[in-house]
């Protein structure tokens, strides 16, 4: 079946200093979506298993199906049945793991608006409960993706004034991952370090 959604809507109406040269040899082979690196670093992880992580699938409801023919059923129409929580969720060494994954073409900021309350409140409760919990920012005007752990951004976001995440800010806080061929987005070597924080902390 192809989806092609054409109207989609939520239930309630409402449709450090820095280098930013790339190395050549790897700016070839890079270019893909922020998604995509970390759909094949996830397939990575599982298929060594390193880690099971997958992507959420979104909580599509359809509301209205074309039917061509037999076998070209079309969904032209649907909606969310309720907001999404975070883009990725799984299991890590014992750890539950859930993020959100975000890309910008911006070159000094994210807008706060990208991430939505639900989602920080969602990161929040995981966080609660032991989760490792974190965001992905990848600024695509410099190929450069970094890892933000969410007691990092709680503590920036205590200031209600805040309006965005400046590239400055995330350099000094975040970590940046490192980009392997097969790993486009190693993200997991970041979360190692975390792991093994709370392990020393708990002794």
């Amino acid at each position: 079946m192809i989806l092609v959604i054409k109207m989609v809507g939520y239930p309630n109406g409402s449709k450090k200093h820095i280098n930013h040269a790339t190395n050549k040899a790897d700016a070839g082979k890079r270019g893909m979506s922020l998604e995509a690196d970390l759909n094949q670093s996830n397939d990575y992880y599982r298929l060594n298993q390193i880690a099971v992580i997958h992507k959420k699938p979104t909580p599509v409801q359809v509301v209205t199906v074309d039917y061509p023919s037999r076998n070209k059923a079309r969904i032209t129409e649907a909606y969310y049945r309720h907001p999404s929580t975070t883009d990725y969720n799984g299991i890590y060494k014992g750890y539950y793991v859930d993020f959100e994954a975000k890309e910008t073409k911006n070159k000094t900021l994210l807008p706060l608006q990208f991430i939505h309350p639900h989602q920080l409140e969602h990161l929040a409760s995981v966080e609660r409960e032991g989760a490792i919990s974190f965001v992905i920012i990848r600024f695509s005007s410099y190929n450069e993706t970094y890892l933000v752990f969410s007691k990092d951004l709680f503590i920036l976001l205590e200031d209600k004034t805040i309006k965005s995440i400046t590239l400055k800010w995330i350099i000094e806080h975040g970590h940046r991952c490192p980009f392997r061929y097969q790993i486009p987005c190693d993200y997991l070597t970041i979360v190692e370090q975390e792991r093994m924080r709370r392990l020393s902390t708990d002794e």
